[in-house]
């Protein structure tokens, strides 16, 4: 693998994680438990998405082939995206909703901060675009957990389940292999075993003040960095790509 091709996976799935949790963050518009948090919600969504538009254009230039941002989103097979497991998991009530979306801040927070000082100058650009966007997607997140952890006996009850059930995808995040060695040796990707140690001290954090548990149960499942993902992701494209697929090259 050469500089460009690991520069290319890179960016993939960095755009991969915004674009899949944007699309189901997005399912929440109109179904939000108050009006207020249904509009937070949307909006979270349109930040995610327009992350991973700008990171899918970055990486059409760097793969040089003429696609567009759209052909990376819309029309590769399910096996060629390589987003964590953590993003493609269904929405459930919103407790789960939230859970998911607090692992996913914390870990992104940490990792814009770090990609901001890249010596790749466009990854630099964005990821300091970014994270404006993403310490208030953290900060919504980290008050709902403690408003639920720290609410009623049923609130804290389903935020913990929440929390039990989706700890087993948060390692994850965490995952580097040759690209990331790669371009860490040229000071372009992150060392994301530098950012596990404050992730996790963040969390405990606000767990303390939600009255939550971190689960002790350390079996952890992963795949979807290699393309190998869960039963969900393939319903998931089945309604993101459709519109692109059943029209092509449809532009808005």
């Amino acid at each position: 693998m050469n500089k460009q091709e690991a520069i290319l996976e890179y960016t993939l799935r960095i755009a991969d994680d915004s674009l899949l949790l944007g699309h189901r963050i997005s399912e929440w518009c109109g179904h939000g438990p108050i009006l207020e948090e249904d509009i937070a919600l949307t909006n979270i969504a349109l930040d995610l998405i327009g992350q991973a538009t700008n990171f899918f254009d970055y990486a059409a230039k760097v793969q040089g082939e003429g696609k567009t941002c759209d052909d990376l989103a819309f029309l590769r097979l399910e096996r060629e995206y390589k987003n964590v497991l953590l993003v493609e998991q269904k929405n459930g009530h919103f407790g789960d909703t939230i859970a998911r979306q607090f692992f996913f801040d914390v870990f992104r927070k940490l990792f814009f901060e770090s990609l901001s000082k890249s010596t790749d100058q466009d990854l630099a650009a964005i990821a300091e675009k970014s994270l404006k966007e993403t310490r208030y997607h953290l900060k919504h997140s980290s008050e709902w957990i403690i408003r639920l952890g720290d609410g009623t006996q049923e609130s804290h009850d389903k935020i913990q389940g929440s929390v039990d059930y989706l700890w087993k995808f948060t390692d994850e995040l965490f995952f580097m292999d040759q690209v990331d060695e790669l371009l860490i040796k040229e000071n372009i990707a992150v060392d994301l075993t530098a950012l596990k140690a404050n992730w996790k001290s963040y969390i405990s954090e606000i767990f303390q003040e939600a009255t939550l548990n971190i689960p002790t149960n350390g079996w952890q499942q992963a795949g979807g960095r290699k393309g190998l993902h869960s039963e969900h992701m393939g319903y998931a494209l089945a309604e993101l790509q459709y519109m692109q697929r059943a029209y092509p090259n449809m532009q808005w």
